[in-house]
Parts: structure tokens; C-alpha cells; sequence
């Protein structure tokens, strides 16, 4: 293991180092751009915006293991959202895209097999109500519980979203790829932001909403019955039930206001803007849950809060997130990502703006009815912003401890993963 991790910091020195030295700017260099938008009137007021953006990965094996190194490359993501502003009281926007594109799931013609393929990731329209209230639905982003459930993946400040995700707790369980189909409100008023969403869930959860306390478990029984799964479960007089979920989340900003046009939050402004926020959110699902052995039904319940902070300072730019979350399925059920129990997260990163290198450490842990132990995360990481967002290196040290699910493992087997990841990112 050791050889393996002094390899990847010559690689991750390499990377960055030569990067920085062939990116410096020179006067015959313009990395300028303006957005892609088609104006639809002299103004500008009404247009269409387009976006499209890709993230290429290299990624280690499991360096806690004793094998011998190895690198895959693979699409993390691979996107196009367009949105139109055609009047001052309706939006109109379409995001599609693929994710997790590898050696092992491409198809000889990529038309066969069960290869990742472009799908829908976001189809919605919006009325503006008032001038601090709009209403919209479809397959929609605006989620409740915390701002890193309802994150941009643009301009993260890590490499990507935490994993496990439990921002994204409701990812493949009750939603499509973090996105529900159903109706929302949003809006702000003066130092407040609010969105509020009613959903209904998705009929096809991952893994069928399955209990996961058997893999923490050293005898592989489960400490649970339950299954996320009600929906598709009906009473005993054969009506549905769970058919409902509520969420929603506010912020209250200290300083700047942060844009509320598109529900994607920032990850770090890179000193543009001097934000201190904090939020409280919940997520809740009536009747969400079913037990495999009563036959009863019960509900889902969650809330967080959090804090952020992004500013300037004289020689760049800070970056501080944390975030408490509690989660509630019911008695000792661990779910795909979260479980019965609390999670706590936070991130650190300090923008170094003349060196174009923003170092940063981020890590949680989560403590869950079902399991033994604590689950413990830690990352440590780099950015090279060769110009913004729109082009950027990151480099990462992802580590995760006892979690059985993230490694594909068992309790009696590797306990931790730990992985050097590189990533690529291009967005205009």
C-alpha cells in the first residue's frame, strides 16, 4: 500500500505541477468566453441559455487492499441542460446527460447491453407568481433538507459530493438519479430563500429499497424487516399507500444573496462573492417504509442543518461547509446511503488565487442504529482552476472506513477503501 500511495503523489505532483507550469497565461492566451445564449429579443430579456459539461475520472483500485496498482479511466459525467427565459412570468428548462461511463459497462456498439446511456436528468417548466413566489413541476432539483442535497455539479468545491451520499439520501431510492417528479415552490425575500416540494416517489427503488444491516452485521442477519418499498405495497384493504413525499429547505444569507433563478447551489465562488448562510431542512415520506414481517407501513422522516461560508480574503478566497443531518426509516434500517441515526459532515478549502490551487480536507461520519461502528470518511484534496470552473484539475486521496456497502464487501472481509481519484472538468 505504501508503494502505491508514493506512486499516485508523484503522479498527483506531476499532474498538477506540469499543468500549472504550461498553463500560465500569456498575453497572446484569452480563456474569455461568453455564455452560450441565443437572445430572443433586442434586449437580451428573453433568451436561451445552453450549458454542457463533462468530468473525466482516473481512479485507483481499493490502495487499502495489498494488490497492485491499478488506474481506469471513465466519464463521471457527461451533460446538456438548456433553459429559456421566453417571458418575465414562465421558465422552461431541459437537462440530460450520462454518468459513470467505464471499461467494464461499455458495449461493443453502444447501442446493446446494460451500458450507461443519455437519459433525462431534469425536464421542467416554472410560473413566476409574484416577485417572491414561483411555482413550477416536472422532473425537478429542488430538494429540501440541506444545500448539498440540492448542489450544482459545476463548481463543486471537492472533487464530487460526498460518498456515501448522504446529501443525496433519496438518490435511485425514491427519485431518478436525485431528481423527483412532482410539483415545487420557491422564491426569496430579502435575506430569506425557500423552496418546498411535494413529490411522488419512483415505483423502482435500487435494490428494491432493500435493509443493508445484514452486511454490518457478523452473523449476516439483519437487524431490520424493513424495506423502503411502501409505495409499492398496499394496505391490508388494498390501498396504496406512500404515495406522497414533503420537503423542503430555507436559508437565511448573512451577507450576499445568492442566486435563486435555478436551484443548483454553488460550491465555492472563488472570492466573487462573500456568502455566510446557514439552512434548516427536512424530508419526509408518510408511509414511506413497509415491514416485510407485519405487513404494517411507516413513515420516513428526516432534518438537517447546516452552515456555509465562502469569501474573500487578501490572497484568495475560504470555503467552510458543515452540515447535521438525522435521519429516521425506522428501527435500524441502514438504507443504500444513510440509515436510522445522524450523519455530520464538513469541508475546509483555501484558494491560493495567484498559484490558481485551492487545497482542501472534507470529511463525515455517520452513526447509525443498525451498525456496530461509526462510518468515517476522509478526503484530502486539490483544484487547479486552469481557468475558473470552466476548466479545472482536481486531485483527491478519497478514503471511507466501515462501510461495508462503499466497498462491496463484507464484515469479515476489507473493512476500508481508500482510492486516489484525478478528475478533468470542462464546462462552458
Amino acid at each position: 500500500m505504501k508503494r502505491n500511495i508514493l506512486q499516485l503523489l508523484v503522479l498527483f505532483a506531476f499532474v498538477i505541477l506540469s499543468s500549472n507550469a504550461n498553463g500560465q497565461d500569456t498575453p497572446q492566451e484569452d480563456h474569455s468566453y461568453k455564455p452560450l445564449t441565443l437572445k430572443l429579443n433586442e434586449s437580451g430579456s428573453k433568451y436561451l441559455r445552453f450549458i454542457m459539461w463533462h468530468q473525466i475520472w482516473v481512479t485507483s483500485n481499493n490502495l487499502a487492499s495489498d494488490s497492485k496498482l491499478q488506474l481506469t479511466p471513465s466519464i463521471r459525467r457527461s451533460r446538456i441542460l438548456a433553459f429559456a427565459q421566453v417571458s418575465p412570468k414562465f421558465l422552461i428548462l431541459t437537462h440530460f446527460g450520462l454518468n459513470g461511463l467505464t471499461p467494464g459497462n461499455q458495449t461493443s456498439l453502444g447501442n446493446n447491453g446494460d451500458a450507461p446511456q443519455l437519459f433525462l436528468h431534469g425536464a421542467w417548466g416554472e410560473y413566476k407568481l409574484h416577485d417572491n413566489l414561483y411555482f413550477g413541476g416536472g422532473l425537478h432539483y429542488w430538494k429540501g433538507l440541506t444545500r448539498l442535497a440540492n448542489q450544482s455539479t459545476l463548481n463543486f468545491m471537492t472533487l464530487d459530493q460526498s460518498r456515501p451520499f448522504y446529501a443525496w439520501h433519496s438518490l435511485g431510492i425514491t427519485d431518478q438519479f436525485a431528481r423527483h417528479l412532482g410539483l415545487y415552490v420557491k422564491g426569496s425575500y430579502d435575506k430569506f430563500e425557500y423552496r418546498f416540494a411535494w413529490n411522488s416517489p419512483m415505483r423502482s427503488p435500487l435494490g428494491g429499497g432493500a435493509d443493508y444491516s445484514s452486511v454490518f452485521s457478523a452473523d449476516g442477519n439483519p437487524a431490520s424487516t424493513l424495506i423502503y418499498g411502501g409505495a409499492n405495497n398496499p394496505d391490508a384493504n388494498g390501498d396504496p399507500l406512500g404515495n406522497s413525499i414533503f420537503e423542503g429547505y430555507v436559508k437565511y444569507n448573512l451577507w450576499d444573496n445568492e442566486s435563486t433563478k435555478l436551484p443548483y447551489y454553488v460550491g465555492t465562488y472563488l472570492g466573487k462573492k462573500k456568502v455566510l448562510a446557514i439552512g434548516a431542512g427536512f424530508f419526509a415520506h408518510p408511509n414511506g417504509m413497509y415491514d416485510t414481517a407485519t405487513g404494517e407501513h411507516s413513515g420516513v422522516s428526516h432534518f438537517a442543518v447546516d452552515a456555509f461560508l465562502d469569501m474573500p480574503v487578501k490572497n484568495g478566497a475560504v470555503n467552510s461547509y458543515i452540515a447535521f443531518q438525522n435521519f429516521n426509516y425506522g428501527e435500524n434500517y441502514i438504507s443504500r446511503w444513510g440509515g436510522t441515526g445522524t450523519a455530520l459532515y464538513g469541508q475546509f478549502g483555501y484558494y491560493l488565487a495567484s498559484a490558481k490551487l485551492m487545497p482542501y480536507i472534507a470529511a463525515s461520519t455517520g452513526n447509525f442504529e443498525g451498525a456496530d461502528d461509526p462510518i468515517n470518511t476522509f478526503d484530502f484534496g486539490i483544484n487547479y482552476f486552469v481557468n475558473g470552473h470552466s476548466a479545472k484539475i482536481t486531485a483527491e486521496y478519497h478514503t471511507i472506513s466501515k462501510d461495508f456497502r462503499e466497498a462491496g464487501l463484507s464484515l469479515n472481509g476489507q473493512e476500508n477503501l481508500a482510492q486516489f481519484r484525478l478528475q478533468f472538468h470542462f464546462f462552458l
